[in-house]
């Protein structure tokens, strides 16, 4: 099911339920509200309990509703009968969402008088899915930015209505692109609503051909191969920071290695994984091909340091093999 925005009956400030539940989708809610548009409710995902305490924790789409007054919901199952019914009532002209979690079926989508639109973080069609931000790095991309797309029922598949590019910096981390993104993403849902309510696009179908998906970041793919070579070591801990962090061991200690440095791509004559010296307050360390600098690290349960505080109450001596 493809949803159709009737474009000549969209008002200039719809009435819209939300959906979305990371830090990403913060932004463009806030947005939503300092422009005044009708916001009759939040759909966000259910508390989670986190921490050694398993406190409860909401998630910061709830944290930023709360603020705002606006009534939250938080089905387990959002096309359930019982929400669909609630959203049923609630008459929406449009459902806006952003990084909500969970696929929407049929039923749902059928709601709203005027359709339901996505904001994606990546240049559809590629990059579909859960980790467009981590993968765009990973295969070091270029450029991203946002697609504003009509919902069906799959994944990330709908018609375009409206892209925006952002260049990535050869040494920017996943945590910097994603806030670019985030931040950008407020003036972009403006400004697509403003181009359907003002009939100003053209839903676009996507390129099957060039579609391409960026699934879920393992934790347990994240860990340091030494033997590779370190241009790809360095995109590894900038594609994992912040989160989860790319990670090797020091002797019994899981650590974690950020801010990472290339400062030479040919040299083969190594020992993976070798500290060859400690310079200026940092490892340079032998790869696979080439030699990289650490700046930063966290040890499992720990503050992230610079390398140089972390030498100032922590041994380590030249030739210490990482990942034994």
């Amino acid at each position: 099911m493809q949803t159709a925005i009737k474009k000549e009956q969209v008002p200039l400030h719809p009435k819209i339920i939300f959906m979305g539940t990371p830090d990403f989708a913060v932004p463009t809610l806030q947005a939503l509200v300092e422009n005044g548009y009708d916001i009759l409710a939040v759909i966000t995902q259910p508390d989670r309990r986190k921490g050694r305490g398993q406190k409860v924790s909401f998630s910061p789409v709830k944290e930023a509703s709360i603020k705002y007054n606006l009534e939250v919901l938080q089905p387990a199952r959002v096309s359930e009968p019982g929400t669909c019914e609630r959203i049923r009532h609630k008459k929406p002209d449009l459902l806006v969402v952003v990084a909500f979690g969970q696929l929407l079926k049929r039923e749902l989508l059928a709601i709203p008088s005027f359709g339901a639109i996505n904001i994606h973080a990546s240049l559809l069609p590629k990059y579909r899915g859960p980790a467009p931000i981590h993968w765009a790095i990973l295969n070091n991309e270029k450029k991203t930015g946002l697609t504003a797309m009509l919902m069906d029922e799959g994944l990330d598949t709908g018609h375009m209505i409206l892209q925006e590019e952002l260049r990535i910096n050869p040494e920017e981390t996943c945590g910097q692109l994603h806030d670019k993104l985030a931040n950008m993403s407020a003036d972009f849902i403006v400004k697509t609503l403003n181009h359907i309510s003002l009939n100003q696009f053209d839903a676009i179908p996507q390129d099957e051909c060039q579609s391409t998906y960026a699934p879920k970041i393992d934790k347990n793919n994240a860990q340091i191969n030494w033997h590779q070579p370190a241009h790809t070591i360095a995109t590894l801990s900038r594609a994992l920071d912040s989160w989860p962090g790319a990670f090797t061991t020091l002797g019994n200690k899981k650590i974690k290695l950020f801010s990472p440095l290339v400062i030479d791509n040919e040299d083969k004559e190594t020992t993976p994984g070798k500290i060859r010296c400690l310079i200026d307050g940092s490892f340079i360390i032998e790869t696979g091909q080439g030699l990289i600098i650490f700046k930063e690290i966290q040890i499992a349960g720990k503050k992230r340091l610079s390398v140089r505080n972390f030498l100032h109450g922590f041994s380590v001596d030249e030739g210490t093999l990482l990942g034994q």
